[in-house]
Protein backbone atom coordinates (compact mmCIF):
# COMPACT_ATOMS: atom_id res chain seq x y z
CA UNK A 1 0.00 0.00 0.00
CA UNK A 2 1.58 3.54 -1.36
CA UNK A 3 1.79 5.99 1.73
CA UNK A 4 -1.08 7.99 -0.06
CA UNK A 5 -3.30 4.83 0.49
CA UNK A 6 -2.55 4.43 3.89
CA UNK A 7 -3.69 8.38 4.73
CA UNK A 8 -7.01 7.63 2.31
CA UNK A 9 -8.02 4.08 3.95
CA UNK A 10 -7.44 5.55 7.85
CA UNK A 11 -9.47 8.83 7.14
CA UNK A 12 -12.59 7.22 5.52
CA UNK A 13 -12.68 4.23 8.17
CA UNK A 14 -12.53 7.32 10.87
CA UNK A 15 -14.84 9.24 8.90
CA UNK A 16 -17.39 5.62 8.37
CA UNK A 17 -17.38 6.26 12.58
CA UNK A 18 -18.17 9.48 13.19
CA UNK A 19 -14.21 10.95 13.54
CA UNK A 20 -13.55 14.44 11.73
CA UNK A 21 -10.01 14.78 10.52
CA UNK A 22 -9.04 17.79 12.19
CA UNK A 23 -5.12 18.10 11.58
CA UNK A 24 -2.54 16.22 9.85
CA UNK A 25 0.95 15.81 11.32
CA UNK A 26 3.44 14.54 8.36
CA UNK A 27 7.73 14.18 8.00
CA UNK A 28 9.18 16.26 5.24
CA UNK A 29 9.79 13.13 2.68
CA UNK A 30 6.03 11.76 3.10
CA UNK A 31 5.05 16.08 2.14
CA UNK A 32 6.98 15.90 -0.36
CA UNK A 33 6.01 12.36 -1.69
CA UNK A 34 2.36 13.71 -1.45
CA UNK A 35 2.74 17.38 -3.07
CA UNK A 36 -0.51 18.26 -5.01
CA UNK A 37 -2.37 15.46 -3.19
CA UNK A 38 -3.19 16.95 -0.03
CA UNK A 39 -6.34 19.00 -0.53
CA UNK A 40 -8.52 16.08 -1.97
CA UNK A 41 -7.07 13.74 0.83
CA UNK A 42 -7.20 16.21 3.61
CA UNK A 43 -10.45 17.86 3.11
CA UNK A 44 -8.75 21.25 4.32
CA UNK A 45 -7.40 19.89 7.58
CA UNK A 46 -4.37 21.50 8.32
CA UNK A 47 -0.90 19.96 7.54
CA UNK A 48 1.57 20.47 9.73
CA UNK A 49 5.21 19.19 9.69
CA UNK A 50 6.17 16.43 12.06
CA UNK A 51 8.95 13.71 12.34
CA UNK A 52 5.87 11.07 12.31
CA UNK A 53 2.94 10.77 9.94
CA UNK A 54 -0.06 11.05 12.13
CA UNK A 55 -4.02 12.37 11.92
CA UNK A 56 -6.16 14.03 14.41
CA UNK A 57 -9.35 13.21 14.46
CA UNK A 58 -12.19 14.34 17.08
CA UNK A 59 -16.16 13.54 17.65
CA UNK A 60 -18.27 14.28 20.43
CA UNK A 61 -18.38 12.06 23.20
CA UNK A 62 -20.05 11.31 26.17
CA UNK A 63 -21.39 14.27 28.70
CA UNK A 64 -20.54 17.13 26.32
CA UNK A 65 -17.31 16.02 25.97
CA UNK A 66 -15.29 16.00 22.94
CA UNK A 67 -12.99 12.61 22.13
CA UNK A 68 -9.32 13.18 20.45
CA UNK A 69 -7.60 10.33 18.83
CA UNK A 70 -3.52 11.27 17.51
CA UNK A 71 -3.40 7.79 15.26
CA UNK A 72 -0.27 6.96 13.70
CA UNK A 73 -0.22 6.13 9.82
CA UNK A 74 2.27 3.06 9.38
CA UNK A 75 2.74 -0.30 9.41
CA UNK A 76 1.93 -0.06 13.32
CA UNK A 77 -1.56 0.42 14.37
CA UNK A 78 -1.22 2.96 17.15
CA UNK A 79 -3.40 5.60 18.62
CA UNK A 80 -3.36 7.78 21.62
CA UNK A 81 -7.08 9.10 23.39
CA UNK A 82 -7.94 11.84 25.73
CA UNK A 83 -11.71 13.27 26.13
CA UNK A 84 -11.90 16.69 27.06
CA UNK A 85 -14.37 18.76 29.37
CA UNK A 86 -16.92 20.82 27.32
CA UNK A 87 -15.93 23.79 29.38
CA UNK A 88 -12.15 23.29 29.32
CA UNK A 89 -9.89 25.90 28.01
CA UNK A 90 -8.49 25.82 24.34
CA UNK A 91 -5.22 26.24 25.55
CA UNK A 92 -5.71 23.56 27.94
CA UNK A 93 -6.46 21.22 25.59
CA UNK A 94 -3.67 22.19 23.25
CA UNK A 95 -0.96 21.50 25.87
CA UNK A 96 -2.84 18.18 25.78
CA UNK A 97 -2.56 17.55 22.48
CA UNK A 98 0.76 18.65 22.26
CA UNK A 99 2.13 16.69 25.16
CA UNK A 100 0.39 13.61 23.14
CA UNK A 101 2.18 14.37 20.01
CA UNK A 102 5.59 14.44 21.91
CA UNK A 103 4.88 10.49 23.53
CA UNK A 104 3.84 9.82 20.09
CA UNK A 105 6.98 11.00 18.44
CA UNK A 106 8.95 9.47 20.75
CA UNK A 107 7.44 6.49 21.00
CA UNK A 108 7.99 6.03 16.95
CA UNK A 109 11.36 8.15 15.84
CA UNK A 110 12.32 8.26 12.39
CA UNK A 111 15.55 6.56 11.53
Amino acid sequence: MTRIESFRELVETYTKHGWQLRRVLMCAATRAELAGAEEATFAGAPVQESTVDALWFARASHAGREAWELRLVGATPYALFETFEADEAEEDREEVRREMEARLREQFKRA
